[in-house]
């Protein structure tokens, strides 16, 4: 993301490619094939025309790049193209790519092989495109930073909810990636939208909120330039901020940089490691490092397989336009849509959550032991539960609780954030009540629903 650099990948492709006569005569037939439907039914939000309520929205031609116009909120005017594949799978996973600095959907479609991995695979690839003279998508208003606030991340979002209501997508398989400018929107989305995304990738990008601006303007050098550092707390707590009270299962990270990066400085390679596994709530410790080809070090945390809960790839000696052939593969395998069974969720480690509870007339004192079980330590901990229906949180030890009612995260101290393998850190909290003075009935750490006792 240069404004002195087109910042296109190395491997870009022409904007209109030549594809062979079999996918050209499936073209043909998938477009009689919509005339014939269409004379049934009537088409909505394609290409300009508008919804109708009580009918489902037209699917595009298949296995060709096509715009749609009217899918929804889209506050900041962006452009919404697809690529559907002829083979599209039922209940199909669906892939946002997302551009660079001055490219555009078409160009991101023309410089990358996500179609045709969606050919191969049957999934859905979403281009969303910028329409601002800078071309850059939005990652440092205030509005772009929190979940609903309005500007890019809404509209992509709307752009989401219309492919999975027209195709019957799988909700649970929606994933983005980006390159540059596209990379820092990855991160914006899998914190807007925790809810939303499986997994991303992010190639040369920054930290979600390391960009961000108040006065308006769409750069921020201290960030550009990696002096932007926080600990790992502080960048988890920005993700966490940007959807207060979430405590559902956080998108798995994937994080390409290279080391001579002159665009977005190599140190923000290292600042997206410490949010995403403080995130994830696992130890920024590597749980394994490897070369999976020369000049690349790849390290994972969280989990040693193909989808850890965070991996990194650092690339020695190569620059700010690190994207060629053959990484979306790479991608697909960490995503899990590369024919090998869709991607799990986030597992940080398992739990295990002890309460008792000292209740009298209107109030209570709860104490909560949480047990790490897993084999890894956890890093960071945020405890979800909910409170008993008519009690309200008056003040606590051990872990800061907010909201004071209803779903509750007991956020870890400073002094007992990490947890390792086999230990146990307790808390507590004090409540008024209006008759019902049980205990929580369930909790999960960091997304992950705990044993009890």
């Amino acid at each position: 993301m240069n404004r002195r650099n087109p910042d296109v990948p190395a491997t870009a492709r022409p904007t209109t490619r030549r594809r062979p006569w079999p996918a050209l005569l499936g073209l043909v037939a998938a477009l009689l094939s919509l005339l014939t439907a269409t004379a049934l039914t009537a088409p909505a939000a394609v290409a300009g025309e508008p919804a109708r309520d009580s009918v489902r929205s037209a699917a595009v031609p298949a296995a060709t790049l096509t715009e749609v116009r009217d899918f929804g909120t889209n506050p900041s005017n962006l452009r919404m193209y697809l690529y559907v594949p002829e083979s599209v799978t039922p209940k199909p996973a669906v892939v946002v790519a997302v551009h660079w600095c001055t490219g555009s959907g078409p160009d991101m479609y023309n410089g990358t092989e996500y179609d045709t991995l969606a050919d191969r695979y049957g999934f859905i690839v979403l281009y969303p495109s910028v329409t601002r003279s800078s071309k850059c998508f939005d990652v440092s208003s205030p509005q772009a930073l929190r979940r609903g606030g309005g500007s890019d991340p809404v509209g992509i979002k709307s752009m989401i909810d219309w492919v999975t209501r027209t195709y019957d997508a799988d909700t649970g398989r929606v994933f983005a990636t980006g390159i540059s400018s596209g990379a820092m929107m990855t991160n914006v989305l899998l914190g807007d939208y925790p809810d939303v995304f499986a997994a991303g990738a992010a190639f040369s990008g920054v930290p979600f909120g390391c960009f961000a601006t108040t006065d308006g303007s769409e750069w921020n050098s201290a960030c550009s330039g990696g002096t932007n550092t926080r600990t790992p707390k502080e960048w988890g707590d920005l993700v966490r901020g940007a959807y207060p009270g979430y405590t559902g299962p956080r998108p798995r990270m994937q994080i390409w940089h290279g080391t001579q990066d002159d665009v977005l400085r190599y140190p923000n390679f290292g600042e997206q490691i410490k949010q995403w596994t403080n995130v994830q709530g696992v130890s920024q410790t590597p749980t394994g490092t490897d070369t999976p080809q020369t000049g690349w070090i790849r390290t994972r945390y969280g989990g040693t397989g193909d989808r850890a809960p965070v991996e990194a790839v650092s690339l020695q000696g190569v620059g700010h336009n690190l994207y060629v052939q053959g990484m979306a593969s790479r991608v697909l395998t960490f995503f899990g849509l590369d024919g090998s069974g869709p991607a799990p969720q986030p597992q940080p480690g398992a739990c295990r959550v002890k309460a008792s509870v000292n209740a009298w007339n209107t109030g209570l004192t709860a104490s909560l032991t949480l047990t790490n079980t897993g084999t890894t330590a956890v890093d960071g901990w945020r405890l979800g539960f909910t409170l008993p229906a008519g009690q309200t949180v008056t003040g606590g030890w051990g872990a800061t609780c907010t909201p004071s009612s209803g779903a509750v995260t007991a956020t870890s101290a400073a002094y007992n954030g990490t947890i390792a393998p086999g230990a146990s850190v307790s808390i507590g909290y004090q409540a008024s009540h209006g008759g019902n003075s049980a205990a929580p009935a369930a909790f999960t750490l960091n997304g992950t629903a705990c044993a009890a006792g």
